[in-house]
């Protein structure tokens, strides 16, 4: 079990937020495999405030969702402690903080993974956030640091709890690195004998349960955050709820299963986005979904090019539905591997000592990753 603030997990796991995904198609295909946390989308906070419809339909939520979460950014503390208000009159029962986007076009402003380089600056956010929220739990989600000669985790994380943090997720990369390399998970054992008490999670490189199994023997850490190891493969969840209850890992699903879920999937974007919306946003998930499978490249991009749904319904169907994910496939990487890349901060940035956000709005861009 994994407590954060008052709520209680079932499992030690979190569906990490992730733009253009995690929205409530793809949070119940998750849910229905076994996610106990799943994070939504992104909100700018200041984009919230200032009555942004595209922030209002991402605080979109369907009625069976019995925990509401989701990850709110920004990098002005009053604008946070505001958005924060406007969410738990809507019903949000948690909120992750983004402190771990590594774009170059916000990190050059003073937003992103350059806020905990400031760790006064963190603590004023978490503060607001946490006496907006009304005593729902606040949590924050960061990456290592910069880079390798300017990591910035420990004091960042140590101000969050300060300022009443419930628990703190650490992505074992620096924002350099972007999605490329190896997560350091050593980090993450760093971070959880730094913060006693406190539950650190684990994020980057879990693809398969077993994974997650190791990352919590090596580390200590009390829950793992699962991002890019979910996409296409909600069956990711089952298998992590097998593993924590001792029971044997199911076998991967057979192509027939896949292609189910995948017109669920378009399904569920077209009840909530309509049809051409969700024709277009079914395409990426087509990719992860079946990556492995030797269904060949043809296949893949005739899918990609699918005008309609029902084409793509018809295009699945001509696949061999017993086919099985060969053994050398199961644990795969998916998702981005873009990296590393330089990092730009605001001249003087660097400044441990000042909680001055970002003059910049260009600081509070919408968007996501982490």
């Amino acid at each position: 079990m994994l407590r954060i603030g008052r709520l209680q997990l079932a499992t030690p796991v979190v569906l990490a937020p992730m733009a253009g995904v995690t929205n409530r198609a793809f949070r119940r295909l998750c849910r229905r495999h076994g996610a106990s946390l799943l994070v939504s989308e992104m909100v700018n906070a200041r984009g919230l405030v200032e009555d942004s419809t595209r922030s209002e339909d991402l605080t979109a939520f369907d009625t069976d969702e019995t925990t509401r979460s989701l990850q709110l950014y920004g990098t002005d503390a009053a604008i946070i402690g505001e958005a924060v208000r406007i969410l738990v009159g809507r019903g949000v029962d948690h909120i992750d903080l983004n402190f771990g986007c590594p774009v170059r076009k916000v990190t050059r402003h003073g937003g992103g993974a350059a806020v905990p380089a400031r760790p006064r600056l963190v603590e004023a956010i978490v503060a607001a956030a946490v006496d907006g929220g009304g005593g729902i739990p606040i949590t924050v989600k960061m990456r290592m640091g910069i880079d390798e000669e300017r990591l910035t985790f420990v004091p960042a994380a140590h101000a969050a709890v300060d300022a009443g943090a419930s628990a703190v997720a650490l992505h074992a990369r620096t924002a350099a690195q972007l999605y490329s390399g190896t997560a350091r998970w050593d980090a993450i054992t760093e971070l959880v004998a730094e913060l006693p008490g406190t539950p650190v999670l684990g994020n980057g490189d879990i693809w398969t349960a077993t994974d997650a199994q190791e990352m919590l023997r090596q580390t200590d850490c009390a829950g793992v955050v699962i991002g890019r190891g979910c996409l296409g493969n909600p069956w990711l969840f089952r298998d992590l709820g097998a593993a924590f209850a001792g029971e044997p890992i199911p076998e991967p699903p057979t192509l027939g299963e896949v292609c189910d879920t995948i017109i669920e999937h378009a399904d569920l974007l077209a009840e909530h986005h309509g049809h051409d919306r969700a024709v277009l946003a079914i395409r990426k998930h087509v990719g992860w979904y079946l990556g492995g499978y030797a269904v060949g490249g043809w296949n893949r991009r005739a899918l990609m090019q699918s005008a309609t749904l029902v084409e793509l319904g018809s295009r699945l169907a001509d696949f061999d539905r017993d086919l099985v994910l060969p053994l050398e496939n199961r644990g795969i990487s998916r998702g981005t591997r873009k990296g590393p890349q330089e990092v730009t901060l605001p001249h003087g940035w660097m400044n441990a000592h000042s909680a001055s956000p970002p003059v910049d709005r260009a600081a509070e861009l919408t968007v996501s990753g982490g």
